[in-house]
């Protein structure tokens, strides 16, 4: 059997000097994560969806369970998610919300990954 050299640490002479700033900072990095980490479920992927497809250009929570198979609550929590990532708008009409897509917002996506 054969041992694996040993390699020395290296010092300051033998390493590069960094680059410069990231080309994404922490807190921008964390924003769009949220983003991602928000279309990384297929329930909220089919949400994000069915709100796209609809011909009125919204739909309210009531047409969303049914298609899932999930409860009021249980959908009602991924749009929730899908709000905050800033993909879905929501307008609350009497008992009911209706959810729309935001304009613009999945081209946002697309161009973060475009600018990586």
């Amino acid at each position: 059997m054969t041992a694996l050299p040993t390699l020395a640490p290296a010092n300051g002479q033998d390493c590069c000097e960094p680059t410069g700033q990231p080309a994404l900072g922490a807190e921008e990095a964390k924003r769009k994560a949220m983003v991602f980490k928000a279309l990384a479920d297929p329930n909220r992927l089919r949400l994000l969806s069915m709100v796209k497809a609809e011909s009125s250009g919204e739909s309210c929570v009531c047409d969303l369970t049914e298609p899932l198979g999930l409860g009021q609550p249980t959908v009602s929590h991924h749009l929730k998610i899908l709000v905050d990532a800033g993909l879905l708008h929501r307008e609350k009409r009497g008992t009911w919300a209706y959810y729309s897509l935001v304009p613009g917002a999945l081209d946002g996506v697309a161009g973060i990954l475009a600018k990586l």
